[in-house]
C-alpha cells in the first residue's frame, strides 16, 4: 500500500509507470470502509492474516500468494479515457492469453459472470493511479471466511463489499501451471519492451518508512472506520446475553446489554467504563481487569466476555 502511494504521489515520470506484485495472505478494504463491518477480524487474528487499509475507493478483497496484482500510474488528461484505457490493456491482456475477460460496468473483471478481479482508482493532483486483482488460484473458502462477519446482525455508514459471484483463472490458462508463469506471461504481455524503473535505496527506505508510519498503524487502518452499529446474543451459565454496541472510527462509543442473565450488580457502570475504549483486545482487556465481568454476569468470564463482543 506504500508502494502504491508512494508512486502516485512521489515519482515523476513522463511515462506510464506498471508494476505487478503479490501479497502474503491479507485482507485490504477500500479507504471509506467499516473494517468491523466488512471483515471477520477474530479470524484474521487466528489464521495471521495481514489488515491493511488502501488509498482506493471500492470494496475489501482478500489477497494470498496465488492472487497477482497490478498497478498503472500515469499522467492525468482525461479521466474516463485513461481509467478505460488502463484497464483495457489488462482485459486484452487476458484474452491474448486464452480468457474471455470483460470489464463490468463498475469495477469488477468478469469471466462469463464470474468475478475474477476488481479494480479501484485515485487521482492526486495530475497523476491518475489504477490498480485491482486477478485471482489466479486464491483460497475461496479462507476468501469466505476473511471477508464474512458471522453472528452479528451489522450495519455500517461506510461502504458495503458488494458479494460476488467469483473465481479463478487457473482453469483457463493451461498454459500457466503455476501463478508465476501467469505473472510471467502477463508482464511480457503488458511491460515485455519497457525500459525499467529503477528506484534507489533512499526511495526504497522512504516507502519503508511511509509503510511503518501510515499503512501499519491502528489509525490508519481501524481508525478511520465509519460509524457501525451491531447487535449481537449468546447464552451462558447466567442466561442469555444481548449486546448493542456502536463503533466509531475504532473506538467504543456506546455499548448496553440486555437479556435474562443474572448477575450482582447492574451492568450499567461496566457499559460506562468501557466507552471511548480502542474496540481490539488489549485494550478492553485492560478495563475489564478493572471491572471484571463476573460482578454483572454470574459465572462469565473476562476471556468469554471479550470472545463474546469480538467474535
Amino acid at each position: 500500500m506504500a508502494f502504491d502511494e508512494y508512486c502516485l504521489q512521489q515519482l515523476s515520470s513522463d511515462a506510464p509507470l506498471f508494476y505487478l506484485w503479490q501479497n502474503a495472505p491479507a485482507v485490504i478494504v477500500g479507504q471509506n470502509q467499516n473494517v468491523y463491518a466488512e471483515v471477520n477480524l477474530p479470524y484474521l487474528e487466528q489464521h495471521g492474516i495481514q489488515l491493511a487499509r488502501r488509498v482506493t475507493g471500492g470494496g475489501a478483497v482478500y489477497h494470498d500468494l496465488q492472487n497477482l496484482n497490478f498497478s498503472f500510474v500515469s499522467q492525468l488528461r482525461d479521466l474516463d479515457t485513461d481509467v478505460s484505457f488502463l484497464l483495457d490493456l489488462v482485459v486484452q491482456a487476458l484474452r491474448r492469453l486464452g480468457v474471455p475477460a470483460t470489464f463490468s460496468g463498475r469495477n469488477d473483471i468478469l469471466v462469463e459472470g464470474h468475478k475474477v478481479g476488481g479494480t479501484a482508482k485515485r487521482v492526486w493532483h495530475d497523476r491518475l493511479m489504477v490498480h485491482g486483482t486477478l485471482m489466479y488460484d486464491v483460497d475461496i473458502p479462507t476468501l469466505i471466511e476473511a471477508l464474512g462477519t458471522p453472528q452479528s446482525k451489522l450495519t455500517a455508514k461506510g461502504i458495503a463489499s458488494v458479494r460476488s459471484r467469483v473465481g479463478n483463472l487457473r482453469q483457463l490458462l493451461p498454459q500457466c501451471p503455476d501463478v508465476q508463469s501467469f505473472r510471467d506471461l502477463l508482464h511480457e504481455q503488458l511491460a515485455g519492451a519497457d525500459a525499467e524503473f529503477i528506484l534507489d535505496d533512499h526511495q526504497l527506505h522512504s516507502i519503508v518508512q511511509l509503510a511503518a508510519q501510515k499503512f501499519a498503524t491502528w489509525q490508519w487502518n481501524y481508525g478511520l472506520s465509519p460509524i457501525g452499529t451491531f447487535t449481537k446474543q449468546q447464552h451462558f451459565a447466567c442466561g442469555t446475553i444481548e449486546v448493542r454496541l456502536c463503533i466509531e472510527k475504532g473506538i467504543l462509543t456506546a455499548i448496553s446489554f440486555g437479556g435474562d442473565f443474572l448477575g450482582n450488580y447492574s451492568p450499567a457502570p461496566l457499559a460506562a467504563a468501557l466507552i471511548g475504549t480502542r474496540f481490539e483486545h488489549d485494550a478492553l482487556l485492560t478495563v475489564l481487569q478493572q471491572n471484571p465481568v463476573e460482578r454483572f454476569f454470574d459465572q462469565l468470564t473476562n476471556n468469554q466476555f471479550l470472545q463474546f463482543i469480538l467474535s
